[in-house]
């Protein structure tokens, strides 16, 4: 599965969330609501979520690190690219 597709929303409300990705596999299914976060060692990626209980719940996810990483890795570049426009 590829990814041929990465949009990203830049946000700028001072917070930790930095921008909301989607990202389309195989030009036939996308993921949206990607968000990229400003954590204590940096940026990281959050998958979409929802709120059970008390609780943050993943409602779609990698399921082995290869496959993250080559999310990320997409996600990341897009991102360098538009801040550095």
């Amino acid at each position: 599965m590829q990814i041929t597709d990465v949009r990203i929303r830049m946000l700028d409300n001072g917070g930790k969330m930095k921008a909301v990705a989607s990202i389309t596999f195989d030009e036939e299914f996308v993921v949206h609501d990607i968000k990229i976060v400003e954590g204590e060692n940096g940026l990281f990626i959050a998958m979409p979520s929802k709120r059970v209980g008390e609780e943050y719940k993943d409602i779609a996810h990698p399921l082995n690190l290869q496959t993250r990483t080559k999310i990320s890795d997409a996600i990341f570049a897009k991102y360098n690219e538009l801040i550095s426009e």
